[in-house]
């Protein structure tokens, strides 16, 4: 499908990045290097894209590499494609350069990737015209603390999850927020969860789904030993802190948006507060957080009652 030239785009210089190495991800990514080609705008793409296998280099075009940790400050706009996965792992290096960030749906869901591969052209070209809308998400950042000494850090814009690895066995931890005692828990573990994480993994525990613009964190115990315990949602600027128990029998584990698990011992603490960068996406026009719901997670929409309220 051949584009609209655009004479003075919303943007200048535009990034692509993609992870996973499957055909349509590789398909999609020709398409956007084809229709910037005829935009006259120049591309950028990060060095592990670059080198995805199924990619042929040379099939780009004229199009410039860099380091992916340095994408985010050479440019105006970074295209991410693949999954929403794709976007979590796109906004560990893309946050600290408030660059906008849209994604293409080359996944399953997408809650966080808008644009789907058969829309692309027309979606960027009206990207390209002015027409979106940009929101910022805020992130957790996780530390554990050994003391005065902070030991391991990370950061997760869905969801940071405490959990027994492999074992069977339950944890047993204490939680406080804001220096509070909350409780003493028995559980395969609890899942901090922010807005955009509500319809992850934390939906998945039995969590509430949080509207994108509200400034707070879930809290989602995972099967705990009582039938008393339930999700917690607290203020966004909230500190949470999460001690393990002397009569903890099994390793206690977590993850940052589903990276490699890292081992909190007895004598460590996990604090878990609002990371201090935002990301910015960026929306193209129509899009709607309920009509996803709606359509990604079955929601009977019953589409000719809306159109008769209108």
């Amino acid at each position: 499908m051949t584009s609209t030239f655009i004479p003075n785009p919303a943007f200048g210089r535009i990034g692509i990045m993609g992870r996973a190495n499957k055909p349509s991800v590789i398909q999609s990514i020709y398409q956007i290097c084809d229709f910037f080609h005829e935009q006259g705008l120049p591309l950028l793409i990060d060095h592990q894209t670059a080198r995805l296998p199924a990619l042929d280099f040379a099939r780009l075009g004229n199009i410039a590499t860099i380091e992916r940790s340095l994408l985010g400050g050479a440019c105006d706009l970074v295209i991410v494609v693949g999954g929403d996965g794709s976007l979590l792992h796109a906004a560990q290096v893309l946050v600290k350069h408030k660059v906008p960030v849209v994604g293409v749906n080359r996944g399953r869901l997408g809650f966080l990737t808008d644009i789907y591969p058969d829309d692309l052209n027309i979606k960027l070209t009206s990207i390209l015209q002015g027409h979106y809308q940009l929101e910022d998400r805020f992130l957790l950042k996780m530390e554990i603390r050994q003391g005065a000494h902070v030991i391991y850090e990370d950061m997760a814009l869905n969801d940071i999850v405490l959990h027994a690895g492999k074992s069977v066995h339950m944890l047993d931890f204490h939680l406080k927020i804001d220096g509070l005692n909350v409780y003493r828990q028995h559980s395969d573990g609890l899942i901090a969860s922010t807005p955009t994480g509500s319809t992850a993994y934390a939906l998945s525990g039995g969590g509430p789904i949080i509207h994108p613009s509200m400034d707070a964190i879930c809290l989602v115990p995972m099967h705990p030993h009582t039938l008393s315990s339930r999700p917690i949602v607290v203020s966004g600027n909230s500190e949470i802190k999460i001690r393990i128990h002397k009569d903890n029998r099994t390793q206690p584990m977590v993850s940052a948006d589903g990276k490699p698990s890292v081992p909190l011992n007895q004598n460590q603490r996990l604090v878990i507060h609002k990371h201090p960068n935002k990301l910015t996406l960026l929306h193209p026009p129509g899009v709607d957080f309920f009509e996803a719901c709606r359509t990604k997670l079955g929601w009977n929409s019953y589409a000719e009652e809306f159109s008769m309220d209108n």
